[in-house]
Formats: structure tokens, sequence, C-alpha cells
């Protein structure tokens, strides 16, 4: 009886000292951000120091050249953004997969604006903007919520509704942009964007954006259309296919950016309203690097000195710009004063 019982406490230990060792555990070390055109270096480690018989890594599902265990990733040839890492590992005749995640940030500060107030001109205070362009002497504006979205003609010294058209109520209107005599203009959640004839506001067609969250803003710089989702991405679009072909991350030095809503191009940059923050930032299209930020606070509280203004709904959001006059515009959701302003470099 008593050997019985050694041989079975016996046979426990060798069957679990043998599981124990025939187990891998792995763990992927690495920082878990990196500024632009350093090098990250990435190690994949057994957590016993077992042996492993080749490792072979991957960034977004595309395999990358490694020394054995360990790679050494050049950050410039990625660009800002997050990126998923993988690492497969063989061992004997067994396999493992061990998955993480880095960000590029990008390596240089954005400078600081703050503003002055060129002119002020009335703006409609039923107007939740969504999208806002200056085009041959006028203001077109797109405003949100069902039931109440709008596309407009505005006269800017004004403020008087020229022309106008409804959209359905079941679509919540977002940005626009005006690109070869034809207005396009997104909506919301509805994954679903139109195109409106320029002069007579008479609706053309649709389209559908699948890649993309949801539908914030929209620019052009004329090659492509460009459109924000409320996220930290950039798309671009085919202008004649609606297509989105890329897009890009948008990151300052710290962090990415989020919340991006009404878009503008200005001067070859895109500038965009962070939603709910009222700031503008400035962010160079190739690279998605923010490289300015317009803090606009001030100019919310300028507008509540004569207007109750909702908290965190009816804030800034509306850029415009008039290339052959050098004037900037901006307005918010709901507000009764369009302003022209001039960005000032903070030193």
């Amino acid at each position: 009886m008593k050997s019985s019982t050694l041989f079975v406490t016996f046979l426990t230990l060798f069957l679990l000292i043998t599981s124990c060792s025939d187990k891998y555990s792995f763990v992927l070390e690495h920082k878990k951000q990196v500024t632009l055109n350093n090098t990250l270096q990435v190690t994949l480690k057994e957590t016993e120091n077992k042996s492993v018989d080749k490792v072979q890594f991957f960034i977004n599902g595309k395999e990358i050249t490694a020394n054995n265990t360990t790679a050494n990733i050049n950050t410039k040839d990625l660009g800002v953004g997050m990126y998923k890492l993988s690492a497969l590992v063989f061992y004997g005749d067994k396999t493992a997969k061990k998955n993480s995640f880095f960000e590029v940030l990008a390596n240089k500060k954005p400078k600081v604006y703050g503003y002055k107030i060129i002119n002020e001109y009335p703006h409609d205070t039923k107007a939740y903007t969504q999208g806002l362009e200056y085009y041959n002497g006028f203001l077109y504006e797109t405003t949100g919520r069902r039931g109440q979205s709008t596309l407009r003609k505005v006269a800017i010294k004004t403020g008087e509704v020229l022309q106008k058209v409804a959209i359905d109520n079941k679509y919540f209107g977002e940005g626009m942009t005006i690109f070869n005599n034809k207005i396009y203009w997104l909506t919301w959640q509805s994954k679903k964007g139109f195109v409106y004839n320029l002069d007579t506001f008479k609706q053309e067609k649709e389209f559908t954006y699948n890649n993309s969250k949801e539908g914030w803003g929209l620019t052009h710089n004329n090659a492509s259309l460009i459109k924000s989702d409320g996220t930290n991405k950039i798309w671009f679009l085919d202008p004649d296919t609606l297509e989105e072909k890329k897009s890009i991350a948008v990151y300052t030095n710290k962090y990415a950016i989020n919340n991006l809503n009404e878009l503008e191009l200005i001067n070859g940059k895109i500038y965009a309203n962070k939603y709910q923050q009222n700031a503008i930032v400035i962010i160079d299209p190739k690279t998605g690097i923010v490289e300015g930020i317009a803090n606009l606070t001030s100019l919310e509280k300028e507008m509540k000195k004569t207007q109750q203004l909702v908290a965190r709904d009816e804030v800034l959001n509306g850029i415009a710009f008039d290339a052959e006059n050098n004037r900037l515009f901006v307005t918010g959701k709901n507000w009764g004063k369009l302003f022209e302003i001039e960005l000032v470099a903070k030193q």
C-alpha cells in the first residue's frame, strides 16, 4: 500500500514538473510611446528564459526585419500614430502569438496662438453651425440637429440667409465643402453624405463612407475631399468616386488630438475645431503633426457678454477663409456673432 502511494506521488510530481517545463509564457518588452524619428527596440522574452527557435515581428500585419528575438523599428518610416505590434513565436512543434501596441508622437511642439478681433458680424442664433465656408463673397453654412439641419447661403455683413434648403428630418447634418461647383454635405451617424448643385441647392446624389467612424467636418485641397469623423483621424476621399482612399492620424508631441470637428484648408494646412474645447488645431496634412494650437476660449467669453450659451453644447464651431483678402472667420453653434479674427503667435 505504501509503495503504491509513493509511486502515485512520484508520478504526480513527475507530471507536474514535466508539464511546468513544457509551459511557455511570453512577453513583449518595449516602450509604449516613442518620438518620431527615434528607434523603438522590441524584444520577445520567455518569462523563465526558455529558448525558442524563431520569432517573426509584424507591424499592422506587415512583417519587419528582426534579429532573432529583437527588432529595431525606425519610426521615421512609420509616421505618427498608433500601431499594432505582433510577434509570432516558434518553439519545438508549437507556435504562439503575442500582441501589443505602441504610439509614435510628433517630434516637435506646436506653436501656441492667441487672436485679435478684426470685425464682428451678425449670425443667426438658430444656426447650430456644423460647416462653414467662404465662396465668391458669401458664406455657405450647414446646420445640425435632426429636424433642424439646413444648407444656407449667407450674406456676411448682415447675416441674412439668402438661400436655404433642409435635409430630411431623419438626418443630423454635419460639415460641408464646395468643390468643382458642387456642395458636399455630411451627416453625423448615418454614414451618408449628399451632393448639391451650388447654384440651385438641388440634391444631385448621395454617397457613403464605410471606413471612417462618422461624419463631422469637411474641406478639400483641390485634389481630395478631406473629412473628420470625431476621432483623431483625417480621411482623404476621391472627389469623383467619393471613396475613402487613405487617412492620417493627428498627434502633438504628447498625445493624439481627438474630437476633430469642422475643417478648413488654409495655406496648405488643415485648420480643425477641437470639439468642446473652443480651440483650433493647425495640422500638416502630409504627416498629421499638429503645428499650431489657437486658444479661443476667451472668444466664447466675449459671446457670453451678450448671449447665454449652453455649456459644452453651444461651442466654437465653424472656420471659413477668404484667401483673396486673407480673412479668417469663426463662429459657434447658435452664436449671435460671426467673428473675423487674426491669429497671433505667442512668444
